[in-house]
């Protein structure tokens, strides 16, 4: 018990994830009762990441008599921005009220696919899609819209004091401190948060101290938050002083007579007969305010501008050759194309014009051979986009065809050149994400640090990701999670730069898939975070979620 308090680390905790909350509307479906109107259900159907396998996550009620029902049943669902979330709507007819949905297969309505990034990236969370799967037929459209729940985003700031504490230093007074938890489903308790150690009181007055509500409650108000008083030692065997337990509800009315809690030690109730307490501590302040989140930027319309940036050095080795990292294999993708679609195909749901500058370092370029590290792989010097991921890829195998990999390894241009984007647009409105993919060792590190300095104030996150066998160390120097980057004794104002090996991720068993979903994961995990990091910074509020055109105006059965 003891140990885990120390071990606590609060950048560790699992928190719940942010809950979606998705409203699913239909118009036009197919009428296939004789003499009334369809009766329709939409099942909804997740597909685990790597896998093919699609298993039923809920459904909505069944509407009777309508081909253009508004659904109340909503689809609860956890948004990891990081991975590709893949969905399926199935629209079916009920005509008896049995659980099996195989037994209507004659009366199956249309299917729709998409993701759970594209609702959300879709402007005002509303996104609409027509049905197929019935060959020959219109099967009419499905209309999704998608809201994030909202105790997803509180933040409680509290503050408490205790008095007359237990004594149990030898020496002195006790050193005291608090643990909180929050109750789990089974019983069980997690724990959430730690105050800092006041020394040589019995009469402690805690810092204020900030925490999501989702932590300290997963959402539930009414759930019991258990706190433990501890006495502070040096060799971690700190003594218990007593516990009490309060809850979300009870801790948000604030500072009054309710919120002084008994400090209560049940060893010492068993043992003394004259045991009143072991002190008291008391709520002095609690406030809540509510959290931008990751999706209030999306659904107020900011961007996420995604720029590729790939090595052409000849260390990669000769493209036509099985050993080179470029080669272009019939029979599969190679580890640029695969990053390159990992992180891609994720990203582009949350960029509406699905645009995507590319570049290219590090070669010789026709007609005369001059070195080129900004050069696009469109050809266009005036036009560096691509259209879609699949363009980016095209556009990529083409411009192996026509320059010569060279060197040496320039990270600087492309980051200054994608960082001079960024400076023009810093009203919240557009975020830029640049993936370079590389081989190897930088050559101008002096010079990609102080580039990586510069865009730490801008609306900017750059991912690098290694490819190959190549040691990767000088690039963890430029991943700002242990170390912040520096340049000529500047430090990067906020930490923007994700490193990671393709080689940590590559699935054993070959399954390309599956590497793509784990590196995705990890290198996009931390952009929700750099982007509301920079918001704040500049206090960009969201605004309001982009309007929507209604829906048609029609007569509602519900």
């Amino acid at each position: 018990m003891m140990a885990s308090i120390g071990e606590f680390d609060p950048l560790n905790t699992r928190v719940p994830a942010t809950k979606i909350e998705v409203t699913v509307s239909c118009r036009n479906l197919l009428d296939v009762d004789t003499f009334s109107k369809s009766d329709p259900v939409v099942v909804l159907y997740l597909q685990a990441a790597g896998t093919k396998e699609w298993r039923e996550f809920g459904r909505t009620e069944v509407i009777d008599n309508t081909l253009n029902p508004d659904f109340v049943r909503k689809f609860v669902l956890d948004f990891f921005f990081e991975e590709k979330q893949n969905l399926r709507f199935d629209v079916y007819n009920v005509d008896s009220r049995s659980c099996n949905i195989s037994k209507h297969v004659s009366d199956f309505l249309g299917q729709t696919f998409c993701t759970l990034g594209e609702i959300i990236g879709s402007t005002g969370g509303r996104l609409e899609r027509t049905l197929s799967g019935i060959p020959g037929k219109k099967c009419g459209v499905i209309i999704f819209s998608a809201e994030e729940l909202s105790n997803c985003r509180d933040i409680a700031t509290m503050q408490l004091c205790a008095n007359k504490l237990d004594k149990k230093d030898f020496f002195g007074k006790s050193d005291p401190f608090l643990v909180f938890y929050r109750s789990n489903e089974d019983g069980t308790f997690t724990i959430c948060h730690k105050t800092e150690v006041i020394k040589n009181t019995l009469n402690p007055v805690w810092q204020p101290f900030t925490i999501p509500v989702r932590a300290l409650c997963n959402g539930d108000y009414d759930r019991t938050v258990k706190v433990d008083v501890y006495d502070w030692d040096r060799d971690g065997s700190h003594d218990f002083i007593g516990e009490f337990t309060t809850s979300y509800r009870e801790l948000s009315r604030g500072q009054n007579q309710f919120n002084v809690y008994e400090v209560l030690n049940p060893k010492k109730k068993g043992k003394k007969k004259k045991y009143i307490n072991s002190g008291t501590v008391t709520l002095l302040s609690f406030k809540v305010e509510s959290e931008y989140t990751f999706v209030d930027f999306i659904r107020g319309g900011t961007q996420l501008n995604f720029t590729v940036a790939i090595d052409f050095t000849a260390s990669n080795g000769n493209p036509s050759q099985p050993t080179s990292l470029h080669y272009m294999s019939p029979y599969q993708m190679n580890a640029y194309a695969m990053a390159l679609k990992a992180v891609g195909e994720i990203i582009q749901d949350y960029d509406s014009d699905k645009l995507f500058p590319a570049y290219g370092f590090g070669a010789k370029l026709p007609p005369d051979g001059k070195v080129s590290h900004a050069f696009p792989l469109s050809g266009d010097s005036d036009n560096p986009n691509c259209v879609g991921i699949e363009g980016v890829l095209e556009a990529y195998f083409q411009s192996l065809r026509t320059v010569q990999l060279y060197g040496p390894t320039n990270f600087a241009p492309v980051i200054t050149q994608v960082a001079n984007c960024a400076a023009e647009i810093t009203d919240g409105s557009q975020y830029f994400v640049l993936l370079m993919i590389t081989d190897g060792v930088i050559s101008d590190m002096v010079q990609t640090k102080e580039a990586v300095v510069n865009a730490s104030s801008l609306p900017m996150s750059i991912i690098i990701v290694g490819v190959g066998p190549a040691e990767f160390d000088a690039m963890e120097e430029l991943d700002g999670d242990e170390v912040r980057v520096s340049s000529r004794g500047r430090l990067a104002e906020r930490d923007i730069v994700q490193f990671v090996p393709f080689r940590d991720y590559i699935d054993r068993s070959g399954n390309q898939v599956l590497s793509m979903a784990r590196l995705a994961k990890d290198v996009l995990a931390e952009i929700p975070e750099q982007l509301l990091s920079f918001m704040k910074s500049r206090g960009i509020e969201p605004r309001p979620a982009l309007s929507t055109s209604p829906l048609p105006e029609l007569h509602r059965h519900i």
